[in-house]
């Protein structure tokens, strides 16, 4: 096997974890979670009769969370049990079956089963593997990256798409109107209905020294928003304020992250959440994110309705591609 895997280290190591995977020690998350409290990130119940109160609790938590949770938000409970238990299966396959949906070297597609993600900063590694494949539109489906076992992986990630649609377009309008635009706008900035949902499934092992490490490094979404399900273990984190807070997830509910994005269609009256992700000593950790994203050669800017002298833009525009190809390789935008 050309690279080792994370699942596969967790295995052999039992008490210490290598080198490369302890991080600097203004990373370490037992030296800087604020303990003893835990961040309660607003939580929206989407199916609200007041639009207007829906829209006012999306603004309030876009502007100075970047991160709320939905309730009542129309994906089965059953539809969302079994995408976890699929992604689950695929990762408990033996190795040279999930080796199979590996990103072949040099692979300019972020989809396929992988380890690393973006250019090592110092060196230091995420514990963590990952399985990405786009769930929507058909068109930008590339099937050899969908596991054929478990047999229904198919079946279940198809219904949760198609159960997908009403959420995304509920948070689109909300966060439309309100920034005083039309309903559909905020949508059709990012491509409309060509809009791309690229699933990710995030394994954390268990990890004998979960204080020193960490699964996914500090972040923002290159999205436009994240909808996120994790399985039961405790493990995200939210920066607010400067101060890194453990956030608890509520059952039965869809995490959302403000990805870049929406802040800059926003004009940055939206933010995009610094998050990152813990790892568990005794347990396994497994999130599934959405990033719904714009098309790749989509150009995205502040939108127009929101720019004048006295609000100039903040950020340039430029292709979606451009944008996470300085992202994921540290270039500047």
């Amino acid at each position: 096997m050309e690279v080792e895997r994370v699942q596969e280290i967790a295995n052999f190591s039992k008490e210490t974890i290598p080198e490369e995977f302890i991080r600097t020690t203004y990373e370490q998350p037992a030296l800087t979670t604020v303990q003893g409290t835990v961040l309660e990130v607003p939580v929206i119940d989407l199916s609200a009769p007041d639009e207007e109160k829906v829209v006012r609790a999306i603004v309030d938590a876009s502007s100075n969370w970047g991160m709320f949770q939905v309730v009542n938000h129309g994906i089965p409970h059953e539809t969302v049990r079994k995408l976890k238990e699929v992604g689950k299966a695929f990762f408990e396959l033996p190795p040279h079956e999930k080796e199979a949906y590996a990103k072949s070297p040099g692979s300019q597609s972020i989809e396929g089963y992988g380890t690393k993600l973006q250019r090592e900063v110092e060196g230091k590694k995420a514990w963590v593997d990952h399985l990405f494949h786009k769930i929507w539109p058909p068109s930008e489906i590339n099937y050899q990256f969908w596991p054929k076992n478990p047999p229904s992986y198919r079946k279940n990630n198809e219904e949760y798409a198609k159960h997908m649609h009403g959420v995304v377009d509920k948070l689109f309008r909300c966060l439309s109107l309100g920034l005083g635009l039309e309903g559909n706008e905020m949508k059709e900035a990012m491509g409309g209905d060509n809009m791309v949902y690229l699933l990710k499934i995030n394994y954390y092992p268990q990890c004998p020294q979960a204080d020193l490490a960490l699964g996914v490094p500090a972040h923002t979404d290159m999205s436009a928003i994240t909808i996120l399900v994790p399985n039961d273990v405790q493990g995200l984190q939210a920066c607010k304020d400067d101060h890194w807070y453990d956030v608890e997830y509520i059952p039965n509910a869809l995490i959302v992250h403000i990805g870049d994005q929406i802040e800059i269609v926003s004009n940055g009256k939206y933010k995009s959440v610094l998050h990152r992700a813990k790892v568990n000593k005794e347990k396994t950790r497994i999130s599934w994110p959405v990033f719904v994203e714009p098309p790749s050669d989509l150009e995205v800017g502040p939108h127009p309705k929101l720019v004048n002298e006295a609000n100039p833009p903040k950020f340039k525009s430029k292709k979606y591609s451009q944008y996470c190809f300085c992202k994921l390789n540290k270039t500047p935008q």
